[in-house]
């Protein structure tokens, strides 16, 4: 299995673009796996600097409903005419918002050819050989604070807080993708009931929203539930954030940026 990111918030290769979004290809012995597309076109432009292809991409997994994740998915239909789009039904017909500042639309744009080759995943389920999408994720453990300023908009017109019933998981091959774990990166895993090796993907905790000493606590227990399991994050992972985890889990928790090619 290899994984590569194409689009991120950081890179630590000067000929790689950067934007907020996230976007990995996947690659395993049955599939090429586009996780995510970011924002806008730049995972494409990155790809094509790294000498990744992205015709043969099988499956175009979208996490949820933001642009930040979905935004590139148009542009990935006009290059590749065979990939699957599996996505839950409320990330496109939802209206999003976020509060951080003013309130902006942050609602993806979905390309009517996508009509033709998507999958609608609205239960947990093994979409192909070994390949599981986890949808629904209940919610015991406690959720990122910043989920304060997202929200939804209603049939009344109404904003109401997002309570991310749109947001999926994928797992294949001992890899866990978290999209931003906007559901709380402890649900997401309690809700995978296969071994999970590697978690990847955002833990939307931000900078300024999470008390040291939480942070502390969350890091003490996934290194006590999960110690066999290697955590890799970015995009909505602040850098303050990811010091903290750092200090307490040690190289079991190792950063990403764009042009990461990690072979597992």
């Amino acid at each position: 299995m290899k994984w590569t990111v194409l689009t991120d918030n950081r890179t630590a290769d000067d000929q790689l673009e950067t934007e907020h979004g996230l976007s990995v290809l996947l690659e395993t012995d049955q599939y090429r796996i586009l996780l995510d597309t970011g924002a806008t076109d730049m995972f494409i432009r990155n790809a094509k600097r790294l000498g990744v292809d992205l015709s043969p991409v099988d499956y175009v997994f979208i996490s949820h409903g933001h642009s930040d994740h979905a935004g590139g998915l148009q542009h990935l239909l006009k290059i590749n005419d065979r990939a699957q789009v599996l996505v839950s039904p409320d990330a496109v017909s939802g209206k999003f918002f976020s509060k951080r500042g003013n309130l902006h639309t942050i609602t993806a744009e979905w390309p009517q050819e996508m009509q033709e080759r998507i999958v609608f995943v609205d239960v947990s389920c093994e979409i192909a050989d070994g390949l599981h999408v986890l949808a629904h994720i209940p919610q015991p453990h406690p959720m990122p604070r910043g989920n304060k300023n997202l929200f939804v908009q209603n049939a009344q017109g109404d904003y109401i807080h997002d309570d991310f019933r749109h947001e999926l998981a994928l797992y294949v091959d001992g890899l866990l993708f978290t999209g931003c774990a906007h559901s709380g990166l402890e649900n997401i895993l309690s809700a995978c009931p296969y071994p999970v090796k590697t978690v990847l993907g955002g833990f939307h905790l931000l900078d300024g929203l999470e008390p040291e000493d939480e942070l502390t606590a969350l890091a003490q227990r996934l290194k006590v539930r999960y110690p066999d399991t290697l955590f890799y994050t970015s995009h909505c992972t602040g850098d303050a954030v990811f010091s903290a985890m750092k200090a307490i889990m040690g190289s079991q928790l190792q950063p990403f940026s764009c042009g990461t090619t990690t072979a597992v």
